[in-house]
């Protein structure tokens, strides 16, 4: 079975500007590849953080050097004008295979839904650019993007959960989520499914909705992942509470969801698939 990240993070300089992150002023693709050895994880998206202005170079230059191992989903400027002409060529950069965008400051929360980005939909769809999104704010938005542009696969990050929460209090926006699930072009990351657990490994409370989102979109469409530098557990005990505590899984079910679904949807040719 192919082990995929579909999430983790590269940087060399400042701390992270989310508390939850580990805060250390680098962590660099050679400790990424090793942790990743120690816990049986063949490959990882890189999505480069906006705390070190220079992520996204680290990124390419690690995708370069180690491209059956290490992929991209970029960013640009969604509010630079400019930004339209990198789009045709995006796919040029070494490892990079699509977009993920979070919206995070305050400044860019109302984006989705003001006109600000209605440019990048179109343009993205047209030139085959999946495209990650930490929406958990306009999970709606989502719907409407999705069914405005069929040709465009969407991403939903971590669940469509939101930032900061854990127990129930994380999941009340579920119903939001699964209702995508109707559009064929939208496929949720499972990553990050530790942090919002109110319990220890592992994190049995969370299991449910888990299953409720694998019963939406099914094993094509989910993506487990870790976001691992802001984990409350070990690499390992990410993976193995998918693969071993998740009974209800199958065995075809794991491949999908643990690495192969991803490679699929981002158009990722990996040796094993």
């Amino acid at each position: 079975m192919l082990v995929v990240d579909s999430q983790i993070h590269l940087w060399g300089a400042n701390l992270p500007t989310n508390p939850a992150h580990r805060q250390v002023t680098s962590y660099t693709a050679e400790e990424a590849l090793r942790d990743m050895d120690d816990a049986g994880v063949d490959a990882a998206v890189i999505h480069p953080p906006g705390w070190d202005p220079d992520s996204d170079a680290i990124a390419v230059g690690a995708a370069r050097q180690h491209p059956n191992r290490l992929s991209i989903l970029g960013k640009f400027p969604l509010d630079d004008p400019a930004s339209a002409g990198l789009v045709e060529g995006w796919k040029n950069q070494p490892g990079m295979l699509g977009l993920r965008f979070t919206f995070l400051q305050p400044h860019q929360q109302t984006w989705p839904t003001d006109g600000t980005i209605d440019w990048l939909w179109p343009a993205v769809e047209a030139a085959g650019l999946p495209v990650g999104l930490a929406c958990g704010g306009f999970l709606p938005v989502v719907g409407q993007i999705a069914e405005r542009h069929p040709g465009l696969k969407l991403i939903v990050d971590h669940m469509g959960r939101p930032t900061g929460l854990s127990g129930p209090a994380a999941w009340e926006s579920l119903p939001q989520l699964l209702d995508l699930a109707r559009h064929p072009n939208v496929a949720v990351k499972a990553s990050g499914a530790p942090s919002y657990s109110a319990e220890a490994y592992p994190y049995r409370d969370i299991h449910d909705h888990i299953h409720r989102i694998y019963d939406a979109f099914g094993p094509e469409r989910m993506f487990w992942g870790t976001d691992i530098t802001r984990m409350p557990c070990s690499w390992r005990e990410c993976v193995t509470m998918f693969t071993e505590e998740l009974s209800w899984l199958t065995d075809a079910d794991r491949d999908l969801i643990m690495g192969k679904a991803l490679c699929q949807w981002i158009g990722w040719d990996l040796p094993g698939l």
